[in-house]
C-alpha cells in the first residue's frame, strides 16, 4: 500500500522555524522526483519546492527561495522541508508529492496544518 505520511506541522510565531518530514512507503522512494505543494484557505495549490531523486538538484517557488530547504534522506524513504524565518502568509496546508519522472504516476500525502501567527 502506498502511503506518504507527513508530520511536524503546527502553529508558530512569526520568524520562527518548523521542518516537516515525509515518509514513504509502498513504493521505491529513491525512483521518485519528491516535491512540497502548500494550499491556502481559498486560494488554489501552489509548488513549493521539489528535489531531484538523488537529492542532486533542488527548485524553489520564489516565495520562499532563501528560507526554506528541501531534502530527502533514501537511506529512510523520507523527504523534509525546512522552514526558516516563517510569516504569516507562509500559513497553509503543505502536501508532499512523489513523481516517477517521464510517467504520469504520483502520490499525494494528506498534508499537515502550518500556521504562522502570533
Amino acid at each position: 500500500q502506498v502511503q506518504l505520511v507527513e508530520s511536524g506541522g503546527g502553529l508558530v510565531q512569526p520568524g520562527g522555524s518548523l521542518t516537516l518530514s515525509c515518509a514513504a512507503s509502498g513504493f521505491s522512494f529513491s525512483s521518485y522526483a519528491m516535491r512540497w505543494y502548500r494550499q491556502a484557505p481559498g486560494k488554489e495549490r501552489e509548488f513549493v519546492a521539489r528535489i531531484a531523486m538523488t537529492g542532486s538538484i533542488t527548485t524553489y517557488a520564489g516565495s520562499v527561495k532563501g528560507r526554506f530547504t528541501i531534502s530527502r534522506d533514501n537511506a529512510k524513504n523520507s523527504a523534509y522541508l525546512q522552514m526558516n524565518s516563517l510569516k504569516p502568509k507562509d500559513t497553509a496546508v503543505y502536501y508532499c508529492n512523489a513523481i516517477l519522472p517521464g510517467t504520469t504516476t504520483r502520490y499525494w500525502g494528506r498534508g499537515p496544518q502550518v500556521t504562522v501567527s502570533s
